[in-house]
């Protein structure tokens, strides 16, 4: 039976997402990745003007957009009227050791700022492993209490677990790694799912460098979608747009809600000029988008399946408050 939600909560989930209630977002909150990919020098005036640039076209194509405060006001001023915004409330990386990895948040920043500046929606991006014992549980209290923060405002949070290795020795690029991360993904959304998030953005539970069965893909993010209490979509995590775009299909038709992806759509773009970059998100940029939404609104799983909104009852606002259920 769908959970009720209050009604920030539910338009926040409505304005992020196609008509059909799924997901088809652009994610665009990198930093010291994307500073990155620039050339050198770029300084913070051209870093916000790219990314402004790309997001003014795409937005018109997405039903919402994710970005970060850093770089990102610009963006959030040009973007399509039509397109929600998701905002980042993490600092880029981790802080602690590698294989015990914790969350810092962006100074000066936080939720209800992201509220007050008009956001859809909350997102923060943590590290997140099971089996990590202490570090593991501090790390769930941090996604309970923004969860809390969040519902507080009355605005849904979307939560990015990404999985790291605790074993030093073994690489999470490696063939030893890929054969836990199936369980480690489908582990960490049945834990963190109960946290509060309101959807879980996920890796795609296979490494596809080691395993191109897709009949393990399948099955992989088929127990996910049993596990998982809340709907989740599925992360780019820098990988080629075919590749992408064949595990967002894959998610989709095995439960997933959507997507929200970044690196895979934009990410030749940014080391062009002005009219080139133009060009080539109109010409390519675009088709992108338009074919991974034609996916997403074919196959994706509905958030309502795990959503309703209250009764409108009379007088409904005189005992509406924003929720913590969680």
């Amino acid at each position: 039976m769908p959970q009720t939600i209050s009604p920030g909560r539910w338009r926040g989930l409505k304005t992020t997402s196609t008509p059909r209630h799924v997901f088809s977002v652009l994610a665009f909150d990198q930093r010291d990745n994307y500073r990155k990919m620039l050339p050198d020098p770029t300084d913070f005036a051209a870093a916000s003007r790219i990314k402004a640039e790309v997001v003014s076209v795409l937005s018109h194509h997405v039903s919402a957009v994710l970005l970060d405060p850093i770089y990102g006001l610009e963006a959030v001023l040009g973007m399509a009227g039509s397109s929600g915004l998701l905002m980042t409330l993490e600092k880029t990386g981790y802080s602690g050791d590698s294989t015990a990895r914790r969350v810092e948040f962006i100074d000066g920043w936080d939720v209800a700022k992201i509220k007050q500046m008009g956001a859809s929606a909350v997102k923060i991006l943590i590290y997140y492993h099971p089996d990590a014992g202490d570090v593991a549980a501090e790390i769930e209290q941090v996604v309970y209490e923004v969860a809390e923060e969040a519902h507080d405002h009355d605005l849904p949070l979307f939560v990015e677990p990404l999985s790291y290795s605790l074993d030093p020795g073994i690489p999470k690029e490696s063939a030893a790694f890929a054969e836990q991360r199936p369980t480690i993904v489908r582990e960490t959304a049945r834990r963190l799912g109960s946290l509060g998030a309101d959807v879980l953005k996920l890796e795609f539970p296979i490494d596809v460098t080691f395993d191109n069965d897709e009949g393990h893909w399948q099955a992989a993010c088929s127990a996910i979608s049993e596990t998982s209490p809340v709907p989740w979509v599925l992360l780019s995590g820098g990988v080629g747009f075919d590749t992408f775009a064949h595990q967002v299909e894959i998610a989709c038709r095995n439960g997933a809600s959507g997507f929200l992806g970044g690196r895979a759509v934009w990410k030749e773009a940014v080391t062009l000029n002005t009219a080139e970059r133009e060009d080539f998100l109109r010409q390519i940029g675009i088709a992108r988008l338009e074919q991974l939404t034609e996916i997403v609104n074919q196959y994706a799983r509905p958030w309502t399946d795990f959503y309703a909104p209250i009764a409108p009852i009379e007088e409904w606002y005189r005992v509406y408050e924003p929720q913590n259920d969680h």
